[in-house]
């Protein structure tokens, strides 16, 4: 009786992984949470001061993200934000950033 808890938390543990690794438009909807400062899709509105996300090399996004989340690279919101999200999720979010055109 003491391995059904056991196993019904393994298999949560696993279904969750299996749910997140399914969703398609995880990392469009990581980076849809930037869009208020570095506009839709990461195209940033000129003139807004504003680096523009799209199209920007995956390595330098990610640099920039944990010089953040570090505390490297002084900030408004920036470094609060970036350590809401795992490395894996900022992975996500680079790269969905660099395919932007």
């Amino acid at each position: 009786m003491k391995l059904l808890p056991t196993v019904a938390a393994l298999t949560l543990l696993a279904a969750t992984g299996v749910a997140h690794a399914a969703d398609p438009n995880l990392a469009r909807n990581l980076a849809a949470t930037c869009a208020n400062c570095h506009g839709t899709n990461g195209k940033a509105v000129k003139g807004a001061g504003m680096d523009e996300l799209a199209g920007m090399e995956k390595a330098k996004t990610l640099q920039k993200l944990a010089d953040f989340k570090s505390g490297a690279k002084p900030a408004s919101i920036m470094h609060q934000i970036s350590k809401g999200y795992t490395d894996e999720q900022l992975d996500l979010i680079a790269t969905y950033f660099a395919a932007q055109k």
